[in-house]
């Protein structure tokens, strides 16, 4: 059976991909091998393609983007799977997989109590191993990261509609949060993080680098301290003083640069490249590797299994969700056609209409989506206390808009003061100590119920994505 690295290149029209697993309007992928075959597994090698130019690669070498792509243009690299294989192996029930998956986990807590040092596989990697890269179960560098809470929002909905004059709606749509704040390192980067270090020390990769607005470095550190692989770590100066404690913390290599993170991924760039072949640094900067958006797309499976599994109406009517690199975003987009191709979605069943949120002060994508446009220029003067979604140009800018299209979506900017003030409500009302990023989606939410866009009747997942407290407080907080 055959995996593939496939290439999405910009340039490249939509409907010339050629995809026999998944609807043409959905985006690539790479195989990759399951663990070794048990009941429900699926095996299969991996090739690759591109869709600009049909090369295949070798996925046990390290790869960043597609080597046949211009530089002006590059080509982002997607895991594509069997799925046919998957279809005809896995149960035609997913309650019954995810099921099986939990009884797995179950007996293996019970087996370490025996034997504290027995390998075991927890939380996305032991629900989701068949749609993950790894070839082995032994080279998932993990610290329990995926499977967090999904949580209704009664608090923020009583509140808004116990005031229409001060929030100008109403009625309100149910709203679900899904709280990434639980992951290890405190963020949804450690998903990606995950699979990504697995991937890099499976093929062999001497050390790692990033560049990060914050979460990205620290989860790199700790996958790095957690696989035994050296880090250096590139972020702005003015990066939140918590990070950068962080990132020492796990024993990386932090590397302050002026300007933002388009200049720290510059520099990570010019600092891997440095170094002899045989040490190099290997880059795992925000979808130019192929397998950070892997470990984020197992969002879009837990949403579905969160929400009941079923064919139809398991997925909400929207997501909101922060976006700076918006690999999160893709991947789910991505993790819906996964599951249309396996038989757990109905493939005429309506999808989420996914809402890339931005801060005022830096929305490349907010203005790229309403200009019509297939890339986003650079946003200058990018500022935000949004550290996460102060990113002034994403290479995946035109992944994130071909889905935020493909799904009927939009794209949202809400103001510096929006943000505060939401971030603030998302504690006192839910209990949730949310990164400012999950205040914006927030006031994005809102923004949109206001304008109609989003209709009472519906259902809403806003994305926390990670802990508010590793940002510093806000002037009128300060104790």
């Amino acid at each position: 059976m055959a995996k593939s690295f496939a290439c999405r290149h910009p340039s490249f029209p939509t409907a010339a991909v050629p995809l026999p697993l998944v609807d043409p309007h959905h985006l690539p992928r790479i195989f990759r091998k399951t663990p070794p075959p048990r009941s429900h597994d699926v095996a299969s090698d991996i090739k690759g393609k591109t869709p600009s130019c049909l090369k295949s690669f070798d996925p046990h070498a390290l790869r960043n983007l597609c080597p046949e792509c211009p530089p002006s243009a590059p080509g982002v690299l997607y895991p594509r799977y069997d799925l046919a294989a998957a279809k005809a192996a896995l149960p035609a029930d997913p309650r019954e997989y995810i099921a099986a998956r939990r009884a797995e986990l179950a007996d293996a807590h019970a087996r370490a109590l025996d034997d504290p040092h027995a390998p075991s596989l927890q939380g996305m990697w032991a629900l989701f191993r068949h749609f993950l890269p790894a070839f082995s179960t032994d080279a998932v560098v993990s610290l329990g990261e995926g499977d967090t809470p999904l949580l209704r929002a009664r608090g923020i909905e009583a509140a808004v509609v116990a005031d229409p004059a001060r929030f100008g709606v109403s009625a309100f749509p149910t709203v679900l949060v899904k709280d990434e704040s639980g992951n290890p390192t405190g963020s949804f980067k450690a998903r990606g993080i995950s699979a990504a270090v697995t991937k890099a020390k499976e093929n062999r990769a001497a050390s790692l680098t990033i560049p990060t607005a914050g979460n990205a470095g620290s989860a790199l550190s700790a996958y790095g301290a957690r696989a035994g692989m050296p880090v250096d770590v590139f972020m702005p100066q003015d990066t939140p003083l918590l990070f950068k404690k962080e990132v020492r913390a796990f024993g990386a290599t932090a590397h302050l640069v002026e300007g933002l993170i388009d200049q720290a991924g510059a520099a990570a760039k010019a600092f891997a490249a440095a170094a002899p072949a045989d040490r190099r640094a290997f880059d795992v900067s925000t979808l130019k590797e192929p397998y950070r958006i892997e470990g984020k797309k197992t969002m879009g499976y837990e949403l579905f299994f969160q929400l009941g599994a079923r064919g139809t109406t398991s997925l909400p009517d929207v997501i909101l969700y922060p976006t700076g690199g918006g690999t999160g975003l893709v991947g789910m987009w991505k993790a819906f056609a996964e599951l249309a191709a396996v038989g757990w979605l109905d493939p005429a069943a309506k999808r989420p209409r996914m809402v890339a949120v931005q801060s005022e002060g830096c929305c490349p994508i907010v203005n790229a989506f309403r200009a019509g446009a297939d890339r986003a220029p650079r946003f200058d003067g990018a500022a935000s206390y949004a550290s996460g979604i102060r990113v002034p140009v994403a290479v995946g800018d035109y992944l994130i808009l071909a889905a935020i299209r493909e799904s009927n979506g939009t794209a949202v900017a809400v103001s510096e003061a929006d943000i505060e003030v939401w971030s603030e409500w998302f504690r006192k009302w839910e209990g949730v100590w949310a990164a400012p990023e999950g205040g914006a989606c927030l006031a994005a939410l809102v923004k949109l119920v206001k304008d109609g866009w989003v209709k009472p009747n519906e259902t809403v997942v806003v994305f926390n994505t990670g802990s508010g407290l590793k940002y510093p407080l806000y002037a009128n907080e300060e104790l």
